[in-house]
């Protein structure tokens, strides 16, 4: 195999191209725990809190802050008091589905250095260690089907129109935001027994997270804004196979809105060092 010359190593990991992720400063924790009393106080439970700042922490490339987020939800007190490996699989599963809305790098970071940062007893306690997503010749109708139930849910009234849009932009652009996105990965696979996944709900506020800490996709952001008030205007929040998110009805509600945006923005200042989102600020080379 060729190798890569020194100069070509020394350009790709040049610090005015930040090839790391981002490093949790001191402010970073203190800021976590204001949001979480602030949820508290809001009456917002761990789920949805946790599903917003590991959204915010996995957007800003921050897994040491994913790791904080594990450690404050164990330290709730016992009467909210979950397990350590059904928090980890919470956190786990709102950071695969911010692919959707991210893309695979991010992701590949943050699960990896938070996977490393668990302990022994607790990745052997997961329940999430084999695949459920695989697609096979049995199920791809019926994934077909749910990932498509998840889009008509989110865009009501629009759904339609949307995909015959976006279909102008490119023909396969829908087919692969729905079959690639919607169907295998935002959508759940039935009959999979989980203690703790996110649902129609916290898919909503992973969107939501995701967006608004990207900076400069405000149509979307303002989509699954709309995407959350319908999952419980239409019932779909009570489905079958949901389960029931504390806080979820306020957040869809005008102050619930609010506070979840100004969250993130709070949330990014802290992680960002007070300069911003860290998804595409720019390269500012020294030539």
């Amino acid at each position: 195999m060729p190798k890569l010359s020194d100069a070509i190593k020394a350009l790709i990991n040049a610090g005015h191209a930040k090839p790391g992720h981002t490093r949790a400063a001191a402010s970073v924790k203190p800021a976590l725990e204001r949001f979480v009393s602030d949820a508290q106080e809001k009456r917002v439970g761990i789920p949805a809190w946790v599903t917003i700042s590991t959204a915010v922490s996995t957007t800003m490339n921050c897994p040491e802050a994913m790791t904080q987020i594990y450690h404050l939800a164990n330290a709730q007190s016992p009467e909210e008091r979950r397990t350590p490996a059904r928090n980890a699989e919470l956190i786990r599963e709102v950071a695969l589905k911010c692919i959707s809305f991210n893309g695979i790098p991010r992701t590949i970071n943050a699960l990896g250095a938070f996977h490393a940062s668990l302990p022994a007893e607790i990745v052997s306690a997961l329940s999430t260690m084999r695949p459920s997503r695989e697609l096979t010749p049995r199920n791809l109708e019926e994934r077909q089907r749910t990932g498509r139930a998840l889009w008509s849910s989110i865009y009501s009234n629009f759904d339609r129109k949307l995909l015959e849009k976006l279909a102008q932009s490119h023909p396969d652009l829908p087919v692969h935001i729905i079959n690639g996105h919607y169907a295998i990965l935002l959508s759940n696979p039935p009959d999979v027994p989980r203690p703790d996944y996110v649902g129609r709900v916290l898919t909503s506020v992973v969107a939501i997270a995701c967006l608004r800490a990207q900076t400069g996709v405000g149509p979307q952001v303002l989509s699954h804004v709309f995407g959350l008030r319908k999952a419980y205007e239409n019932e779909d929040a009570y489905g079958e196979n949901e389960q029931f998110v504390e806080g979820g009805e306020w957040l869809a509600r005008d102050d619930g809105n609010v506070w979840l945006l100004e969250s993130v923005d709070k949330l990014v200042h802290a992680i960002g060092g007070g300069e911003g989102t860290t998804f595409a600020p720019g390269i500012r080379p020294n030539l």
